[in-house]
């Protein structure tokens, strides 16, 4: 009888994402760009902490999605793909136009208010969500860091700055596998619970996934803003 084995089940194939790419971060049209400075449109197929490395080596510095990103709870598996890549692309400092769709409401809960703010919000979100998203953002302002047997988070998304520290094996082992979206229903109940009570994870498509974004510069700055 083999042994038993603790890894977590193998996620399908990501999504293909339509997206266009700029080696600079100008969002005016009106400005006439050197030649070579728009490597164009491109489908993304592998993990978005991945693409966004790779595009980031290369010089790209700004991105579009083509195509609208539903942000609710029954979100296709593609918008999942979609919010990680901005993600990504937030911790990297890459800049990115894309718009949201939000059909219940819950683009006013703040969750998601740490990624660069999108150009506008369709559906049936509440006023001006886009404005409001805009106005609070900024740089760090939900963000992590690994430490030896620890992770500790900063949060400004809801008010207050809020330091989290994880500590427990338990919920620091998931950390990896919800950084690029796992099956909700494989987590442990207590970690499920206690990371969506803490805001650190939220659930599309039957996916749980990590929303803070890896610190890659000092954070102070935001957390004491």
């Amino acid at each position: 009888m083999p042994p038993p084995t603790t890894e977590h089940p193998p996620r399908e194939r990501e999504p293909s994402l339509d997206v266009e790419l700029w080696l600079d971060h100008d969002h005016d049209p009106a400005v006439r760009r050197p030649p070579g400075t728009a490597p164009g449109p491109r489908t993304l197929r592998r993990p978005a902490a991945e693409e966004v490395a790779e595009l980031h080596r290369a010089g790209v510095r700004r991105l579009r999605l083509a195509d609208p990103v539903p942000l609710c709870r029954d979100a296709p598996a593609a918008a999942l793909h979609a919010l990680l890549l901005v993600r990504e692309a937030t911790a990297r400092g890459l800049a990115v136009r894309w718009s949201a769709h939000c059909a219940d409401g819950c683009v006013a809960d703040g969750r998601f208010h740490h990624l660069q703010p999108p150009i506008r919000v369709t559906g049936r979100p509440p006023a001006d969500q886009a404005g409001r998203w805009r106005a609070g953002y900024f740089p760090g302002k939900c963000v992590y860091r690994r430490g030896p047997g620890f992770v500790e988070v900063r949060d400004r998304r809801f008010g207050a700055p809020a330091l989290l520290t994880i500590e427990e094996p338990g919920h620091l082992d998931r950390i990896d596998a919800l950084d690029g979206g796992t099956p909700a229903a494989h987590l442990p109940a207590r970690v499920r619970r206690d990371f969506t009570e803490a805001g650190l994870i939220t659930e599309q498509a039957g996916l749980a996934w990590w929303l803070p974004t890896r610190a890659r510069r000092d954070p102070s700055p935001a957390v004491a803003r």
